[in-house]
């Protein structure tokens, strides 16, 4: 019996469908969704009750993971995602001690105002970095083939991230140096001149960190891989 109903063009129009779709579920996770899930991270490390801050810290990072390999049609085995959420590293969650010791000197540093907010802060930028470079490493790094990640290969990428962290000061890590193009024409009075240069030098100190961040986990990862 002849479905009346299909045409040619069904056929057609669907296997157009697949490859835009294929396209869409691979389009990287942007600064602003990272951004957001580092926020959430911050608000995280700022939980005033003890063993929670890593418990909600776990999940934040578990559901960047998550998102981060889904729009590389890719999955996360139970292991791999553990491992790549967990605030203590490859050596896996801290122990009851470790986190009531964390837990008290959060509470002292409450008390000196400012210091406060050393936790949360930490919490956010560990939360962006694991964003940025796994999304970095998923984009062009990476070279297996399985659509699976499993843990074998999360540790490896954990290790890369927790070792660029420490690579980012280091002297053997070389970033690429923006140079910025000088002014046909220098309009600006002397005072404006140096008051502008501080201030786009300040301005320009977060992606000169990313650039490094980036460097030293490219490093990491070779190194790991050889």
């Amino acid at each position: 019996m002849v479905d009346r109903d299909h045409r040619p063009e069904d056929e057609h129009d669907s296997a157009l469908r697949e490859p835009v779709a294929r396209a869409l579920a691979r389009h990287g996770v942007g600064p602003g969704r990272v951004g957001t899930y580092a926020v959430l991270g911050a608000a995280a490390g700022a939980v005033p009750l003890p063993w929670l801050p890593d418990a909600v810290a776990r999940r934040v990072r578990g559901a960047l993971a998550q998102d981060i390999a889904a729009r590389h049609a890719l999955s996360l085995t139970r292991e791999a995602r553990d491992l790549l959420s967990e605030p203590a590293g490859t050596e896996g969650p801290r122990g009851v001690g470790a986190q009531a010791v964390r837990f008290v000197a959060r509470r002292l540093l409450g008390r000196f105002g400012p210091l406060a907010f050393v936790a949360p802060v930490r919490s956010g930028v560990e939360t962006f970095v694991l964003g940025h470079l796994f999304a970095r490493y998923l984009e062009g790094a990476r070279t297996e083939r399985a659509a699976r990640i499993d843990v074998e290969e999360a540790r490896l990428v954990r290790r890369a991230i927790d070792r660029a962290i420490t690579l980012v000061v280091s002297p053997e890590v070389h970033a690429h140096v923006e140079v910025r193009p000088p002014a046909t024409e220098e309009l600006r009075d002397p005072i404006t001149k140096v008051v502008d240069g501080v201030l786009m030098t300040f301005a320009s100190a977060p992606e000169w960190v990313l650039r490094r961040l980036e460097a030293a986990f490219d490093e990491a990862l070779a190194r790991s891989e050889r």
